[in-house]
């Protein structure tokens, strides 16, 4: 198979140096480098990243954690993907409750964050404007999730898709690699979830949870507990 005109990778490192280097989107290109050099205020002494950002945590995770897009002056500042932002704050904040990070904060790649059996990435690998990457965008940056969604399947037990767009991107990604899973595709909200059984004979599991956007978070569509309460049931799943 090929992705981006080139043999697909075959490990992850060699993929993340892949992603970093991507300029097929010219508005998301223009976006991002266009933020890295107007900044916030609040970071006007920092050097931005600027570039896609690839996934965080190790090759061999068990659990994949699945958001849309890095944010403008979060992962497109820091270059790790939910760090430097409230949402990231909100996430790493309750893998570690789970013992999946080493620290409860996610502020810069040299923070000394690690995390345990738990992989983060974004289907689309650069920040968009307003948040919303086009279907063409989207559509551009899909191999690059797929071939990530390969490399990872060997030991991954369980997906947890934060929002609903991350739920139907992993549903249709899955399908698309030959995967049998039930249809309907189930309906996405908080806590809901379906297992599978790959095609490799391991039972999976797939859970949604509301995305830690400050717009969830401020007016307490989610609240730590029930994301505490979600990554639980991932934990009970590993």
């Amino acid at each position: 198979m090929e992705l981006h005109g080139a043999l697909r990778y075959k490990s992850l490192p060699v993929l993340d140096r892949a992603i970093t280097k991507c300029t097929l989107c010219p508005r998301l290109v223009d976006w991002r480098e266009e933020v890295a050099i107007t900044k916030r205020k609040a970071y006007e002494n920092e050097k931005y990243w600027g570039k896609p950002v690839p996934g965080f945590g190790p090759t061999d995770a068990k659990l994949i954690v699945l958001g849309l897009a890095p944010g403008a002056h979060g992962a497109n500042r820091t270059g790790r993907v939910f760090t430097g932002d409230q949402s990231g704050d909100w996430l790493y904040r309750a893998l570690h409750k789970a013992k999946l990070a080493k620290i409860a904060t996610s502020t810069s790649k040299n923070d000394g964050q690690e995390l345990v059996d738990t992989r983060i990435l974004c289907a689309v690998r650069c920040a968009p404007p307003d948040n919303k990457p086009t279907t063409e965008e989207k559509a551009t940056c899909a191999p690059f999730f797929t071939n990530e969604i390969e490399l990872l399947m060997p030991t991954v037990k369980t997906f947890l898709a934060l929002g609903n767009l991350a739920w139907t991107q992993i549903y249709s990604t899955l399908t698309e690699m030959g995967e049998t899973l039930p249809k309907p595709r189930p309906k996405f909200g908080h806590g809901n979830s379906f297992t599978f059984v790959g095609s490799d004979g391991m039972k999976r599991l797939i859970i949604g949870s509301y995305h830690p956007s400050q717009q969830n978070t401020f007016t307490g569509k989610l609240t730590e507990k029930m994301l505490d309460d979600v990554i639980k049931k991932c934990v009970k799943n590993l």
